[in-house]
């Protein structure tokens, strides 16, 4: 369930702050038309109905792995905390088609960069939701997760925060 979470400056230092990587309107895991996804198998997160095609890094990091058909990347802060952000559904079937990648697996790159871009509008006209999910990919080494949004929220890609970490140390 999403819940508002308040942090004050100075609190929960520990915390890593996940900013959107997408320009878009916040909804629920649970509203993903994919079981994987909205049952949190994949792992507990939100999803973005993006309003452009341009995936940014939310954070300064790593390029953990990089899909080979470039619908999905997982990327590491330097924490530790993995997160999976996935392009579309059921978008491996496009087998790289609609997608621009400007990283590769093993690629450091600084918060705000661009990672990959997408066309939206050929997603949808291929018959593919263009709802993105995105995930803590390695939730066992997460103490407390805080969803800092609320559903149906419009988040600007690199400004606004989606979710707060706290690592098991």
């Amino acid at each position: 369930m999403l819940t508002k979470f308040f942090r004050k400056r100075g609190a929960d230092t520990d915390a890593v702050d996940i900013r959107s990587p997408l320009t878009g309107s916040v909804i629920p895991l649970a509203n993903v038309p994919d079981e994987a996804f909205a049952g949190m198998h994949m792992g507990a997160g939100i999803a973005i109905m993006p309003a452009d095609g341009k995936l940014i890094a939310p954070f300064d990091g790593t390029v953990a792995h990089l899909i080979y058909t470039h619908h999905a990347i997982v990327i590491e802060h330097p924490s530790g905390l993995q997160l999976l952000i996935h392009l579309g559904i059921n978008t491996v079937a496009l087998n790289g088609e609609c997608f621009s990648v400007h990283v590769e697996t093993g690629d450091a790159f600084l918060e705000g960069q661009t990672l990959i871009e997408f066309d939206s509008a050929a997603i949808s006209a291929a018959g593919f939701s263009i709802v993105c999910p995105i995930v803590i990919a390695n939730e066992e080494e997460v103490k407390q997760l805080d969803i800092v949004v609320e559903s149906q929220d419009y988040v600007t890609a690199g400004r606004d925060s989606l979710l707060s970490a706290v690592m098991n140390i």
